[in-house]
Parts: structure tokens; sequence; C-alpha cells
């Protein structure tokens, strides 16, 4: 790492950095309609098309920490960190199901997130809190994440002075992206991160293109690298006692590796900054489209990953795994180049942090705030509550920055898959069928979340006591899984038990106001619905 700042690298950093501020705050005049809504701000006025929707969501999913951890925890431990590749080949025939019919009935009736759903579809407002609470929850400590990535990026630079220098210089310049980010998102919302992706993918495919082509040939080719990294991998880490990692999951692994795949598959398109992204999508083909040509990114996470053992075969040395990438990037890039790839990773911070602090907003406003506080709230009043939750959202994730040990972010993130998992049955089982009961669906989420809590709690790590990993024995198996996947099977099976007892002793389901041929509506369909006749309630399909 350098001793002083990187003076070229930085100043290639600073412009990229100031580019995308211009562009996001011009954003605020871009499709812009005169009314003032959640559907204006939040949604980018439910406008764009599908290559805007696949920068978007590219960059939504694909974030910084994306860049930086996984590989971080292939340089850590191996091929295990190889688990985030199948698990986003997985989600997309996935969610081809699932996210049509729910743009389709988002597009009917108004719904700007995934708790507005549950609550038409089911007629309850617990159930919809219980969502949108997960959602909040879930997404707070991933915010914190993106901005650990620029952390790293600004260490790696040498902006910030040493361990000892007074804390407020050293956070000066995170301070200030997060002003900058914050400004900006609050004058353009959705709009902002729409067109700052298409700098920020664009920016990380070039990185990764030639990082790809030129640190191999600067290290002698693959089977160098290859040879060094299994060799590597052999020596004994001093906090366990056992070989540092593999280069393939050894078979004691496995059922670790294929749960915690499934089972991030399965969450990913449960985060509230997932689905708002994929509600600013004109139509119900744009969102078919993108589940086909998505999969590009996982090309480009493949490729993303092996930089983990280009790392071990350049001889990067760091205590914080985090920083392995970016000191790769500083050691075998030259020095203007480097800036454009701490760009590409301080950028690919930014585009995720403003969807999430606006999904997580739009989830207060909505699911709390009016359903609870202020019912009568009007467009205009939504819109302005939600832009300051979106500041106090970003305020909170950078305090846990600055206040924690980024570790614990860390862990807390992967508490946040457990958790946001455990909305699935009642947003994906809504999406098919109204069988599900609404208290069974509220009842099963509870013993979900409990279980997930409890068991990553009592995970440990040789520098942790509590909250340790996200994996443990699974119950009645004995082989060792994804938390988060066993609290789901549990919550899944809560769930159908007790709709079969609540509909044997008749109680009450609560109204749905959704017809079955919201499902399958298009743009150019009949308008939104509000409210049904009497004889379609309850519908179900």
């Amino acid at each position: 790492m350098n001793d002083g700042v990187n003076g070229v690298a930085l100043g290639v950093f600073i412009f990229f950095f100031l580019a995308v501020t211009a562009m996001g705050f011009l954003a605020a005049r871009w499709r812009k309609a005169e009314n003032e809504s959640l559907d204006e701000w939040g949604l980018g006025g439910r406008s764009f098309g599908t290559w805007v929707t696949w920068f978007l969501l590219g960059g939504d999913l694909y974030t910084a920490y994306t860049f930086v951890a996984v590989p971080a925890a292939i340089y850590a431990a191996g091929a295990a960190g190889f688990f985030a590749v199948p698990y986003t080949i997985l989600v997309y025939p996935l969610i081809f199901t699932f996210l049509p019919r729910l743009w389709s009935v988002s597009h009917r009736h108004g719904y700007v997130t995934t708790s507005d759903f549950v609550r038409g579809r089911f007629g309850s407002k617990g159930l919809s809190l219980a969502v949108a609470v997960t959602g909040i929850l879930a997404t707070m400590p991933y915010i914190a994440l993106q901005l650990v990535g620029i952390q790293a990026v600004l260490d790696v630079m040498g902006v910030g002075g040493g361990e000892n220098t007074n804390w407020f210089v050293k956070d000066l310049p995170l301070l200030i992206a997060f002003g900058v980010l914050a400004a900006y998102t609050y004058s353009s919302g959705l709009r902002a991160p729409a067109l700052i992706a298409f700098v920020k993918d664009g920016l990380i495919y070039l990185v990764i293109a030639v990082a790809i082509i030129y640190i191999p040939i600067k290290l002698g080719g693959f089977d160098d690298i290859f040879a060094k990294a299994g060799h590597a991998f052999t020596q004994t880490n001093p906090a366990t006692g056992k070989p540092r990692g593999a280069l393939a999951p050894a078979e004691p692994g496995q059922w670790t590796y294929a749960t915690l795949a499934l089972g991030s598959a399965l969450a990913l398109f449960m985060y509230p900054h997932s689905i708002t992204a994929t509600l600013s999508s004109k139509s119900r083909n744009v969102i078919r489209r993108n589940t086909t040509i998505l999969p590009l990114y996982s090309l480009m996470l493949g490729l993303l990953a092996l930089l983990g053992f280009m790392a071990i075969a350049a001889g990067v040395k760091v205590t914080n795994g985090q920083l392995a990438i970016p000191q790769l990037f500083e050691n075998m890039f030259p020095d203007w180049f480097a800036g454009v790839a701490f760009a590409a990773i301080g950028i690919g911070a930014l585009v995720p942090a403003a969807i999430m602090s606006i999904a997580a907003a739009n989830l207060f406003t909505r699911n709390i705030y009016k359903d609870f506080i202020r019912p009568d709230a009007t467009p205009a009043q939504e819109t302005k509550v939600s832009k300051l939750v979106s500041l106090l959202v970003k305020v909170g994730a950078l305090v846990f920055v600055l206040t924690m040990d980024k570790t614990v972010a860390i862990n807390f993130q992967l508490l946040g898959g457990i958790w946001i998992l455990q909305t699935f049955p009642a947003l994906v089982g809504g999406l098919f069928t109204r069988w599900f009961h609404r208290w069974a669906l509220l009842a099963g989420w509870v013993v979900g979340m409990v279980y997930g809590t409890l068991a990553a709690y009592g995970v440990a790590s040789p520098t942790q006591k509590h909250f340790g990993g996200s994996a443990k024995e699974i119950p009645g198996i004995g082989e060792i899984g994804y938390i988060g996947l066993t609290a789901f099977v549990l919550n899944v099976v809560v769930t159908v038990v007790l709709t079969f007892v609540l509909k044997a002793v008749k109680a009450p389901e609560g109204i749905d106001e959704t017809r079955p041929e919201d499902y399958t509506a298009d743009a150019g369909d009949a308008g939104v619905q509000v409210e049904l006749p009497p004889a379609t309630a309850g519908t179900s399909h």
C-alpha cells in the first residue's frame, strides 16, 4: 500500500466522481413530469425502456460490494467464494416466472412497493408492515457496505491519512462522497442512479476486460496464477489451524455452497431496491427481455471472481480482505488506469446506495407513514416524506460505517439476507395463489425471522463470538447449510400447516383487491383499479 497519496489515480478518480455528480443533478430534468409523486421521484415515472432498465438493474445488483467482496472471498478462502456466480445464474429463470406478474399488478393498482402488493392481495396491513420493516432492516447494512467499498478505495489511494490521523480528517473524503450522493438523490430521485448506471457499468466492463487480459500477462499466465493460489491455500491459517482454503470446495462444504447459492438466488429479488428498479420499467415486456439479457452480468461476475486468485499470485498482503482487489489494481496497473478502476468501484457504490435509500424510503412512506400515521397524505406529501427518509437512511448507514467494525457491517448484511428471504412466501406465493391465509403467512414470517436470527447469533468465528457467519448445522440432516434457507423451509411449513388450520376454523381471510387479469396486464391495457365490486372480493387464482 502506498505510504502517500497516489496523486494520478486520485486525479482520475475525482474527474469521474465530478462527472457523475453533474449527471446526478442534471438527471432531475430527464423525462420529468409536472406532478410530484412517488411514481415520479421514486420510480422514475415508470418510464424506463429495456436498456435503461438493464443498466439500472445491473447497477443495482452488481455493486461495489460485489466488485470488492466476491474476489475478496476467493482471495481469503478459495473457490467457496464462487457461490455468487451460480446463484446469479439460478436467479434469472426464477424471476422470469414472477417479476412480469408483479410488474403487471403493480401497474394496474399503482403499487410502489412489495408491501403495497401484499396489503392489497391479502387485505392485511399487519403482514404488509412485516414485509416493509424486514425490507428496511435488510437494506440498511447493504447501504453501509457500499460506503465500505468507497472507503476501501480511498484507503488504497492513501486519502485520509493513516490510522493515527484525526478521525474527521480521515473520514472527510467519505463524508464528502456521502453528502454529494445524498444531495443528488434528494434532487433527482431514481433518475439519478439510472443515468449514472451507464457510466458505472461501462467502467466496470472496461476494467474487467483489461484486468482479465493485462494482469495474467504480467503474472505469467493463468497456469502460474492457479499454481500459486493452490499452493497458498494449502498453508495453515493460524486463526483456525486448518488450511487457508481450496481451489475447489471440499466435500464437507458442498452443502453449504449449494444451500447458500440457492438461498441467495431466492432472496436477491426480495430486496426492495431490486423491486424498485423493476417497477420503474415502462412495460411487462421490458421485464421479460431483461431477464434474458441480465445473465451477461453473470459472465462479468465470473471473470471478476478470478481477480481473487490473481491477488494471491501477485503477492498482495492485506490485513483486511476487502482491500485485496483495490490493492491489486494499485500494484498492477499504471497509475492513471488504477484511477479508472477505483472510479469504477466508487461509482459502483454510489448507484446502488442511491437506489437502496430510495427503496427503503418508499417502504417507510407508503407502508408505515401512509398506512399508520397519515392515511390522507397527498402524493406531494408522500414524496416529501420519502425524500427526507432517504436522507435519514443514508445518515444511518454512514454512522454504521464510521462507528462499527467493518466485519460487523458485513455480518449484518449476511443477516439481512436471512431476513429478506422470509418475505418470499407472501410476495411470490401471493403472485400465484390466494390460498395462503394472511395470519399463517405472518406466523411463518415470525418463525423464520426468529429462527434465522437466533441461529446466526449462535455462529462464532475466529474473530467474533456472535454473528460470525451465515451457515450452521441443518436440523434433522446434520449437514452444514445456509441458515436463511433452513429458516425459509420452516417458514413455509408453518405457513402451510396454519393455513389448513385457519381455513378449517373459517378465520377471516381479508379482501383481495386484485383480479386474475391484473397479473397479465400490460402498459396499454385499462388503467388503475382502485375499488372492486363486492362480488370480486377474495378472488383466488
